[in-house]
């Protein structure tokens, strides 16, 4: 099973390359109140055709560099 995320694409100044940042929502272990986290994934972009703002769907691949392992 490949495991997909969706997100917002927040930089696309990379060749190739932008930055996603999917956020979820989380319950305090102690108090119960929900508040948001969120990570940021190097994703492939073979054309260079998302723009900042955009919502995407990234999937898990193949590591393409250090840190990029997303589509």
């Amino acid at each position: 099973m490949i495991k997909t995320r969706r997100g917002i694409v927040v930089s696309n100044q990379m060749d190739k390359t932008t930055v996603v940042r999917v956020d979820r929502m989380v319950r305090h272990a102690r108090y119960g109140k929900r508040y948001r986290v969120s990570q940021r994934f190097l994703a492939h972009d073979a054309d260079n055709k998302v723009e900042i703002g955009d919502r995407v769907v990234i999937e898990e691949s193949r590591p393409l560099s250090r840190r990029k392992s997303w589509v």
